[in-house]
């Protein structure tokens, strides 16, 4: 039985806000605005600090804003998922319950982060944790949509092991840049290594999801919908390492270019996400014993 239109609907929405988290959240980090709010969870004491609004503050302030949204969004899709579970599938309440977990640590990261200074490991734990949670909830937005043929296993492998390689990639790039370690090697030749291992991990992230495209073209007839999200990581893989390398070439100056890197990470994680969702096996309905009847006498 197919899931209410409104599920998919509510997965979706959830889906594009979690993307936006990803890069408000970065947007906030090329600006320096990550203390722009020194106190968690208000700001300057009030839910809208009006007379300290500047664009730092709106960064930081927007960001949390769509944090909670995505909160109550996850908490509505756990909500919705166990009352109507006669009406959709067996395993959204557990996933759901997973997703919302996730955006529970990852707030009380986004705490830990402004309460310790942004100290390194615990804003790149906050980036992967955001990650995850895209990864994770794209993956229920396309695990909900009807199959259209069974996919193999090895699509499935491929996509896992692009999947890894993808997050680590961000996870390297979330180590560099909790260490401000780009602009520090352009400029003075210090933390170069973080830089350095961010540029080799592109490798094996490119490689990964390419091996996934092309062999999207030889799943199955009727498989349109994960060979259109194969070729379309190949495209945000191509879209990304030419911004890297714009960054590069600008010295790390342009910010727009930094977050549109950003973006474009965030897209492909969400995409890598539903490839994995659609390459998950259709559970098979348990067949129902016929009901016998006991007569006593």
């Amino acid at each position: 039985m197919p899931p209410p239109p409104a599920l998919l609907g509510l997965t979706g929405h959830l889906v594009v806000a979690l993307v936006a988290l990803v890069v408000i959240g970065g947007a906030t980090r090329v600006m320096q605005a990550g203390l722009a709010c020194p106190d968690w969870p208000l700001c300057y004491g009030g839910v809208l600090p009006i007379s300290q609004m500047n664009l730092q503050v709106f960064l930081e302030w927007f960001h949390r804003l769509d944090a909670l949204v995505v909160l109550l969004a996850l908490a509505t899709l756990l909500g919705i998922s166990v009352w109507r579970r006669d009406q959709g599938p067996a395993w959204l309440p557990g996933a759901a319950a997973l997703a919302l977990l996730l955006v529970l640590i990852q707030a009380g990261l986004g705490a830990l982060t402004v309460l310790h200074l942004l100290a390194a490991p615990i804003v790149v734990a906050h980036l992967l944790t955001a990650l995850l949670l895209l990864s994770w909830v794209s993956a229920i937005h396309q695990r909900l949509h009807p199959a259209e043929v069974p996919l193999p296993r090895w699509w499935a492998l491929i996509a896992l092991v692009s999947g890894l390689a993808v997050l680590m990639q961000c996870l390297l790039g979330g180590l560099m840049a909790s260490r401000w370690a780009a602009p520090l090697c352009l400029s003075s030749g210090l933390g170069c290594r973080w830089l350095l291992w961010h540029l080799q991990g592109a490798w094996p992230a490119t490689i990964g999801v390419l091996v996934l495209a092309i062999s999207a073209l030889r799943l199955p007839q009727g498989c349109r919908r994960p060979r259109r999200l194969a070729l379309t990581a190949a495209l945000l893989v191509a879209t990304q390492v030419a911004l890297g390398v714009l960054s590069l070439r600008g010295q790390l100056t342009m910010a727009g270019t930094t977050v549109a890197h950003q973006l474009v990470a965030a897209l492909l994680v969400a995409v890598i996400g539903a490839i994995w969702g659609l390459s998950l096996p259709s559970p098979t309905p348990a067949v129902q014993a016929p009901l016998l009847e006991v007569v006593h006498g």
